[in-house]
């Protein structure tokens, strides 16, 4: 059995980026791929990359250093602990599974019998007789690599196609999911590291962008839309941007600051199916220097007296 951290060439207080700089080297020397006619080379990269999966799990590599599994990820003595020593002449003959506790769950007999026999306890195969069918532990996958992707306001409202470009430098296009929201997180599957149990994975984790005049409130769009004074005492159709395309909306007559209307359906998809509205909060814009303006309320008495009557002053 290696010692992971001999065969990745690292000394015992090696830090977790010392761990994946000397893996990422050395699979990338001994990959089967490049080494096609070197069968060692193969050997090589699986034991490389077991003692990488070994040293980056932080359970494993406690474990190892305090002595109680060896470099292949076994019990160093199996029949030691709680209890389960061997019992040839007990009843029901052979050896108890029970009581052999390690790091708090009880440990796997085909991991026991692999670490004593060496992975080829079957009748009639190598390394003797012993029947029980207890087969090697797969092959490792390569490490899940992480990526984070930008999607701007309105494409992530429209659920618009994205283009990754991934670490081999190949681009793909993903459909993003109902209800995606900064934090979001998708798996491309097969697009990690390669690992001699095949490639791991890529996580994308998503964030939307902030955009310039629309909000988010959940799957909802919130808009401030400025309209004139005329609009607001008159009223009549306005047009509104949305995060599709622009639509017409009536403002009721004699509209104040602050109302809100709703547009049905504008807003982002839902997880659930269907999708949020758009809020547009209407927003007087008086201008500055209308000497028109000016000229019409300088004589003009509203009618409903103080509006702030309600509030005490």
């Amino acid at each position: 059995m290696a010692d992971p951290y001999k065969t990745l060439g690292l000394a015992r207080d090696a830090s977790e980026a010392d761990i994946k700089k000397a893996y990422r080297k050395l699979a990338k020397e001994l990959h089967p791929d490049r080494n096609k006619d070197n069968p060692k080379a193969t050997e090589r990269f699986s034991t490389v990359t077991n003692a990488y999966d070994l040293l980056s799990d932080k359970d494993k590599r406690a474990r190892f250093d305090r002595g109680e599994i060896d470099g292949d990820g076994n019990p160093a003595a199996p029949f030691g602990f709680g209890g389960g020593s061997p019992r040839p002449g007990g009843p029901g003959g052979g050896f108890r599974s029970q009581g052999f506790e390690f790091g708090g769950g009880e440990a796997d007999m085909g991991d026991i019998f692999e670490g004593l026999f060496g992975g080829g306890g079957r009748a009639g195969g190598p390394g003797g007789g012993f029947t029980g069918g207890f087969g090697r532990r797969p092959s490792p996958k390569g490490a899940n690599l992480a990526y984070k992707l930008q999607v701007p306001f309105i494409e992530a409202a429209t659920l618009a196609p994205q283009r990754v470009t991934l670490g081999d430098g190949k681009a793909i296009d993903i459909k993003l999911p109902a209800g995606v929201e900064s934090g979001t997180q998708m798996k491309l599957a097969g697009k990690g590291e390669a690992g001699p149990g095949g490639a791991g994975d890529a996580i994308l984790t998503i964030e939307v962008q902030g955009h310039r005049f629309f909000t988010r409130d959940g799957d909802d769009v919130r808009l401030d839309l400025p309209i004139t004074l005329k609009e607001a005492v008159l009223g009549g159709p306005v047009k509104v941007p949305t995060v599709e395309n622009a639509v017409m909306l009536t403002v009721p007559k004699g509209t104040t600051s602050g109302k809100t209307l709703r547009l049905k359906g504008k807003g982002f998809h839902r997880k659930g199916g269907g999708r949020g509205d758009q809020l547009v909060t209407l927003m007087i814009d008086v201008a500055a220097g209308d000497a028109a303006l000016e000229a019409f309320v300088a004589d003009w008495t509203p009618a409903d007296g103080n509006p702030r009557a309600a509030l005490g002053v």
